[in-house]
């Protein structure tokens, strides 16, 4: 692997629920998986850190999840497909309009915590959001776990994909994430996750967490911009790649 993807999920700050230093992470990642305001973020917000995105020439990705701001979008919501679909849709179109407000446009999707987990084994609900990134725009490239059930619906449907590690995130020998219920599934030391990330491009593995190794083939990796230490750990990772002659340049155009 000569190139890789640096992003971070950005955009879900308000004033009392703080998490995520976006202007630091903005100058070192390459892609930037925005909120679309359901799980996180206040439309202002968003407004800004997509308009520093677009200063600092990071691709702006679509970053939709369930309708759980109170848990963040980290709790599975039990969602019939109409429902489903619809609201993908209107956070898209919200996030569309956002960036092209501020001189920017949304290359890809990304969506988040418990829906990305959930599509990633559920194929009628990984149908459900194919079929909404289609009906906004079906030039919009999906970003989803490798391995995961919702890139092969999506090849299938005609999109455009592209697959995804996690520096921050412990995983199970079957390339799927660790609970974060569980211990040990949030990684929060630099130099451990960037030692990790230059692994997984120089040789197509991550090391799970039971020891044995799992192959992941991924064009993109996440530090989530709400892990403690995530600026530090992104840095590290960018160095380390870079130290290693790996470029680190996006997964898709804007």
């Amino acid at each position: 692997m000569t190139s890789i993807d640096l992003n971070s999920d950005l955009g879900e700050n308000v004033p009392d629920r703080v998490v995520s230093d976006d202007e630091s992470m903005l100058r070192l990642v390459t892609s930037a998986n925005v909120s679309c305001g359901f799980h996180a973020g206040s439309p202002e917000g968003i407004r800004e850190t997509l308009a520093s995105a677009v200063r600092g020439g990071v691709v702006i990705g679509a970053h939709p999840g369930y309708r759980d701001y109170e848990n963040f979008g980290r709790t599975k919501v039990d969602i019939d497909s109409t429902t489903l679909q619809g609201h993908v849709e209107y956070q898209l179109g919200a996030l569309l309009g956002l960036a092209a407000a501020v001189g920017g446009r949304v290359a890809y999707v990304k969506p988040h915590g418990a829906l990305y987990n959930t599509i990633a084994r559920d194929e009628r609900q990984a149908k459900d959001v194919v079929a909404a990134i289609r009906a906004i725009d079906p030039s919009l490239v999906l970003l989803g776990l490798a391995g995961g059930v919702v890139l092969d619906v999506a090849e299938k449907a005609g999109l455009a994909v592209a697959a995804e590690a996690f520096a921050d995130r412990a995983y199970q020998p079957d390339g799927q994430l660790v609970s974060r219920t569980e211990d040990g599934a949030v990684l929060h030391d630099p130099s451990e996750v960037a030692e990790r990330m230059v692994r997984l491009a120089a040789d197509g593995v991550i090391r799970a967490i039971d020891g044995t190794d799992v192959r992941v083939a991924a064009q993109s990796i996440c530090v989530h911009g709400d892990t403690p230490g995530s600026v530090e750990m992104a840095a590290e990772t960018k160095r380390l790649l870079q130290a290693e002659g790996i470029a680190i340049a996006p997964f898709v155009q804007a």
